[in-house]
């Protein structure tokens, strides 16, 4: 019988070369026959999965974008019984890709956006990723915004305006890190910071620092 390819799994892997060739040596440099040899199968073989390299680059940014998204919702699901507070803290400890066993996945999310700002077809899924952690963090926002109690006279921000600030933040934080002018544990004072200043003006304890 003729052995059964699954090509999903292939194309992970396929994938997973991509992202390690980003991070060595740059979006611009990744190719399909080098992609080939890092994920040990043939050039034809990664034809098949994928038509063009740019549908390669595509399947390999929406990869990277859930593997985050999924990491988050574990996280949060791993302590179902926390408040919506300090899940959001968790949460954006995640996003802003700040621990030291991420720093390859932060340069090649960075790869990819530098990339997208000069490809509409990389900037699509890109902003699929980003609105779906949005949506996460909003829900999250809007959970803890109704179990505090805000002042009298005090504005609190939107969950929209909010969320959006707080992942602009986060990739401003992964930046920083990455060259350098922060070190992580500086960076998470940061966001710890911004989320206490949103804890204030909601009338929610401040909870912990998640890292």
């Amino acid at each position: 019988m003729p052995k059964q390819v699954d090509y999903e799994s292939r194309r992970r892997r396929i994938a997973e070369a991509v992202c390690l060739l980003a991070d060595e040596h740059g979006l611009e440099k990744v190719s399909i026959r080098d992609v080939a040899a890092r994920a040990q199968v043939s050039v034809g073989a990664v034809q098949r999965c994928f038509r063009s390299r740019d549908e390669m680059l595509l399947f390999a940014v929406d990869h990277v974008g859930e593997r985050i998204t999924e990491r988050v919702r574990n996280r949060l699901a791993a302590s179902p019984d926390q408040s919506a507070a300090a899940a959001l803290e968790h949460a954006a400890a995640e996003i802003a890709l700040l621990r030291k066993e991420h720093r390859a996945e932060a340069r090649i999310w960075l790869a990819f956006v530098a990339q997208a700002a000069l490809s509409e077809s990389l900037a699509g899924p890109l902003r699929t990723s980003y609105a779906a952690l949005q949506n996460l963090v909003v829900r999250l926002i809007t959970e803890a915004t109704e179990s505090g109690s805000v002042g009298e006279g005090v504005a609190s921000p939107s969950p929209q305006y909010a969320a959006g600030t707080l992942l602009a933040l986060a990739d401003g934080l992964t930046s920083h890190v990455l060259i350098g002018h922060l070190t992580a544990e500086e960076a998470e004072a940061v966001l710890h910071a911004h989320l206490s200043g949103i804890w204030e003006r909601l009338g929610i304890a401040r909870p912990r620092k998640a890292v």
